[in-house]
């Protein structure tokens, strides 16, 4: 399970460090895609393989079924860590996330998030001030 919260920063390159806790989890090659909220979504090969299988379950005859495939997918790339822990972000994602050096990498249980240092602060302080009322509505 990818858990934690890690503050890291990107290199000149655009490479970050990714945390070898979540590199064992995350296995030697794994999936970068465009993620919602303006996050990067990271997830190890086999999660891949089962969100691909549920996506093409979608019937493609809608339209917003088209638009998800098309926005998922098209900004989607396989990458794997160098000796260091570094990966390179592609710079389609890095511009899609505003990601230009501080970066938040925190897990989410089935995949990693990569956030800008402060997309994610601003969007932490808003979600945590209504986490009580978030986990009540949830049942939690």
């Amino acid at each position: 399970m990818l858990l934690g919260e890690y503050q890291h920063s990107l290199d000149p390159k655009g490479r970050i460090t990714i945390p070898s806790r979540l590199r064992d989890e995350l296995g030697e090659r794994f999936i970068a895609t465009k993620g919602l909220d303006n996050c990067i979504f990271v997830y190890t090969l086999d999660e891949w393989m089962n969100i691909e299988a549920k996506v093409r379950a979608l019937p493609f005859t809608r339209g917003d079924v088209r638009s998800f495939v098309r926005f998922f997918f098209s900004g989607a790339a396989e990458l794997e860590a160098d000796k260091q822990g570094r990966v390179l972000l592609p710079l389609n994602l890095r511009d899609y996330a505003q990601v230009e050096k501080d970066a938040v990498i925190i897990g989410v249980g089935s995949r990693l998030e990569i956030w800008a240092g402060d997309k994610w602060a601003q969007y932490n302080g808003m979600a945590g001030s209504n986490f009580e009322e978030i986990a009540e509505s949830l049942g939690i």
